[in-house]
Order: structure tokens, then C-alpha cells, then sequence
């Protein structure tokens, strides 16, 4: 999708794609990519002939979440080399002040520094449906109360077998907590998204944030993309990252996952649809909208990761122009799909 997506820009010029997959290695990347075209770049595995490249950015769209420091060590590299990075992951580094040392958030700023080059870290969520889309909406209050954004969506089609039984825990058996839900663990994914509202709102929170979850067992057995889930076992998942003032909530994500549309009647739902990102700001005026997405030829989990695919590539000009070290939406000016609508 990221290659399409910069193939699609024209003052953009794709001129190397990394690969792990040693049966990719000199396949033309229009051709890996699903364009039934050649687009005159090979797929490499050789990291030094990438970099001798000398491009201005890297779209980095590479697994992270179980490889963090490997991903820091890249970014690392890519900076000191004067290379600018918008990347998918680790998420946290959305905004990751409060959550990592800052002595590692300084390390990445330096190494930008030196080389003149920039990170930016996003996607949808965490990412443009949590920090730009509500913080937009924001600049229409007199009073906010409280702000919550969140998402609601039916993860039975969502095709990452890892996640799904190893970090949420589905199909997994109700004494066992997930990963997800040891302390401290759901505000290391997306604390980062409460912390930055509250920087952008300039709203000092209460330390540490509150973590809250429920879990729900399937009465039938479930056959999901990803994984089985058997009768008995975790099958849905609600949880909350609080930031609070003085005791009281201020800013909440939620996310409210289910593998099967009957599943939780009594929590959130979409309006329409299987699945949404919602955002709402009490206070004067009380807004709520609801933002949802479908891919032309896909549901929505296919349609997720080429929001999260665009939301990068489309960022890229802004995050060459910002200034060198970490970049985070809240600094970031409007991006727009300028030049995608067809003539």
C-alpha cells in the first residue's frame, strides 16, 4: 500500500525497498506490491546499498511492536545518516514523553539533530483518528470537559494471528491475563495518545494514568482469520487509558474490541457499520462525530492499514520540511491529499 501511495505522488520518486523475505530480493517492488506493472526498483536486503542511496526519507512500514529496540536502533541509523523517517510503529513514539526515558527520547532527537533529519511517528490509531481529528474539533469549544476517543471495531477479519492470541489474548483462557493487560502495558501503547491531547491542550495531568479493562468469554466456539476461539475462552475486550486532573477524568481513550457482532450488547457501538473511531468533547458546544472507513475492494481492517499507509506517505513533504530531531501531529501544519483528486 505504501509503495502504490508514493508511486501515486508525483513529487515523490521511489527509489529503493528494503525486504526480509529472501525470495523477494530482485523482484520489481511494482510487482510485490500487487500493480501488475514494473515500476524499475528491485527489492533489496542489502541495507548499505539502500543507504548509499542517499534518499530524503524512508517510509518505514515494518513490524515494531515485538521488535522496539531493533526499530529505535533503525531510526538511529537512518537519522545520523541524514535520512528523515515517518513510520507506523512502535506507536508509542506518537508522543512519547511520560512513557519513555527521556534519555532514550533525547538520544533519538540528537541523532536527528546531527544528521538534519526528522522522525515522525503515526497512523490512525494511535494516530490521526486519536490526536489530529480530535484536536481539529477541538477549535470549535468555549469549555471542555472531557474529551474521549476511542475505538470500536470487530476484529474477526483482522489478520495478525500474534496480536490477536498472544497480546489481546483471544481464544485464550479466562485465568490468563494477556500481556496487554499487565500493568502499565495498556498506557505504554496509548498513553502516548492521552499524554499529547493533554500537551496540546496544555492540560497537566495526574501521574500515572488509569488503566481499565473488561473481558468477555465466547458461549460458542468462533473460527476467526487470525486464530480459532473456543467456547469458554476471551473473546471480546473493552478497555480505558485515563488521564486525570485532580482525581478527575479528563481524557479517556477506549478501545472496544469484539470477534463477533452479538458479542457486549451493553457496551459501545458503531451507528454504522462493523466498525468506527469515535470522538467525543463534553463541554459547550457537546460534539461528537463518528469517522469510519471501508476499502473500495476490502473491509475495514483492510481499509485500516491503508489509512495508516497514506496517513505517512502523505505526511512526508511536512515531516522533510520540519525541523530536524522527533515531530509529533500536534506540531505538524494541515496535511491535506493535495493533487490526489482526478481531473
Amino acid at each position: 500500500m505504501a509503495v502504490e501511495a508514493v508511486d501515486a505522488r508525483p513529487e515523490l520518486e521511489l527509489v529503493g525497498v528494503f525486504v526480509s523475505d529472501p525470495a523477494k530480493v530482485g523482484v520489481d517492488v511494482g510487482r510485490l506490491a500487487g500493480l501488475d506493472r514494473d515500476l524499475g526498483v528491485l527489492a533489496t536486503d542489502d541495507r548499505a546499498a539502500l543507504l548509499a542511496l542517499r534518499p530524503d526519507v524512508v517510509v518505514y512500514t515494518a513490524e515494531t511492536e515485538t521488535r522496539f529496540m531493533g526499530a529505535i536502533e533503525d531510526f538511529t541509523e537512518f537519522l545520523r545518516a541524514g535520512i528523515n523517517v515517518v513510520a507506523s510503529g512502535p506507536v508509542l513514539l506518537q508522543y512519547p514523553h511520560g512513557t519513555l526515558p527521556e534519555e532514550m527520547i533525547d538520544a533519538l532527537a540528537a541523532a536527528g539533530r546531527d544528521g538534519g533529519a526528522t522522525l515522525h511517528v503515526n497512523g490512525i490509531d494511535p494516530g490521526f483518528a486519536n490526536d489530529v481529528l480530535p484536536l481539529a474539533m477541538t477549535s470549535l469549544s468555549r469549555r471542555i470537559d472531557l474529551i474521549r476517543v476511542g475505538e470500536i471495531a470487530d476484529y474477526s477479519v483482522y489478520h495478525q494471528g500474534e496480536t490477536m492470541r498472544r497480546l489481546f489474548g483471544f481464544g485464550r483462557p479466562m485465568d490468563w491475563l494477556p500481556p496487554l493487560l499487565r500493568p502499565g502495558m495498556l498506557a505504554a501503547g496509548w498513553g502516548s495518545v492521552v499524554r499529547q491531547l493533554a500537551a496540546a491542550l496544555d492540560v497537566t495531568l495526574d501521574e500515572p494514568l488509569v488503566e481499565r479493562h473488561e473481558r468477555l468469554a465466547t458461549d460458542r466456539d468462533l473460527s476467526l482469520l487470525a486464530c480459532e476461539v473456543p467456547a469458554g475462552t476471551q473473546a471480546a475486550l473493552r478497555f480505558e487509558v485515563v488521564g486525570q486532573v485532580d482525581g478527575e477524568d479528563r481524557i479517556v481513550l477506549e478501545h472496544v474490541t469484539r470477534t463477533h457482532v452479538d458479542q457486549a450488547p451493553e457496551w459501545p457501538r458503531p451507528d454504522h457499520g462493523d466498525g468506527c473511531y469515535r470522538i467525543e468533547i463534553h463541554g459547550e458546544p457537546e460534539m461528537r462525530v463518528e469517522f469510519t472507513h471501508h476499502a473500495e475492494h476490502g473491509d475495514h481492517n483492510v481499509s485500516g492499514m491503508l489509512v495508516t499507509a497514506l496517513r505517512l506517505v502523505n505526511s512526508v513533504e511536512a515531516v522533510v520540511a520540519a525541523e530536524p530531531g522527533l515531530v509529533y501531529a500536534k506540531d505538524l501544519p494541515m496535511i491535506t491529499g493535495r493533487g490526489l483528486m482526478g481531473g
